[in-house]
């Protein structure tokens, strides 16, 4: 298993965090592409989590934002891969990237169903329920 990233947009790792994407908000999920897809590609730092077999398994993203924060967006995991701590492992390594760059902390829309697992590694809920891409979502923060 290995985990990687990238800011090329033409980059294979990059064309497999959209695959991910694709299968699971899209397909899955039933999000537009033309949400899906953003103005902040290109400005994004893009993770993949690979298994033995070099299958792209996991995939988030993060947004530089204001000095010291990071936005961590369009976490996904393959749907057979669910349950085996992938998902943990990639948002490890995308804190870890944020604190190697002097990040003191990281925020991200947690889709309701994703709750619990922010809040196992430490993100703490804030304000109201909102909506993003008619999918119900808690803002969460961590601080590094």
């Amino acid at each position: 298993m290995k985990i990687v990233h990238t800011k090329d947009t033409m980059s294979t790792i990059y064309l497999d965090a959209v695959k991910i994407r694709h299968q699971v908000f899209m397909l899955e999920q039933g999000v537009p592409s033309e949400i899906e897809i953003d103005k902040y590609e290109a400005a994004c730092i893009h993770f993949v989590l690979y298994g033995d077999n070099n299958e792209a398994i996991a995939t988030c993203r993060l947004l530089p934002l204001e000095k010291g924060v990071m936005k961590l967006q369009r976490m996904a995991v393959q749907k057979n891969y669910r349950g085996h701590d992938y998902g943990r492992l990639l948002v490890e390594a995308a804190e870890d990237f944020s604190k190697d760059l002097g990040c003191n902390s990281i925020t991200l829309g947690a889709q309701i169903t994703a709750i619990g697992f922010y809040e196992r590694m430490g993100y703490v809920k804030e304000g109201e329920m909102f909506l993003d891409a008619k999918i119900e979502h808690f803002q969460m923060n961590k601080s590094l």
